[in-house]
């Protein structure tokens, strides 16, 4: 979850919403990513599908199974929805999102039982840190 803090401070400084993610299969990163999508113009390049990509690049296989997905801000719909799809087992993430978290804040898909895949989701890992990073960001930009 450091990690996803450092990828998170840093594409802070690109003008970036701070929110960082990395994909870890037998205990190893296999995929990084920091959101992106005022730079590249790609309202899907969130941290999470950025670090999904990578990780199913460098393995050759859309499916990365038995994984675990850290991301510093509770996962949206489409980002769960995309960790589901690559058969990801399990989510940890740091701030919850009151405005847009599919973990329990707004929507809870990690209890939906007609998705028919499961992913175990820990929430609140390194929250103030996540958090605190979000409000700084937030507080500049007004």
């Amino acid at each position: 979850m450091r990690r996803a803090l450092e990828l998170a401070a840093e594409i802070a400084l690109a003008g970036e919403v701070p929110v960082g993610a990395l994909l870890v299969k037998d205990g190893r990163i296999v995929g990084e990513g920091a959101n992106r999508p005022i730079g590249t113009h790609d309202p899907t390049a969130h941290a999470e599908i950025v670090a999904l990509r990578a990780a199913a690049h460098g393995l050759k296989n859309y499916r990365v199974g038995e994984s675990t997905l850290y991301v510093t801000l509770e996962p949206c719909a489409m980002c769960f929805g995309a960790a589901l799809q690559a058969r990801i087992t399990r989510v940890v993430f740091g701030a919850w999102d009151p405005k847009a978290g599919a973990c329990g804040s707004v929507l809870d898909l990690s209890r939906e039982r007609k998705l028919g895949a499961r992913i175990d989701v820990f929430g609140g890992v390194l929250a103030q840190e996540s958090s605190a990073l979000l409000q700084r960001f937030f507080e500049v930009r007004r």
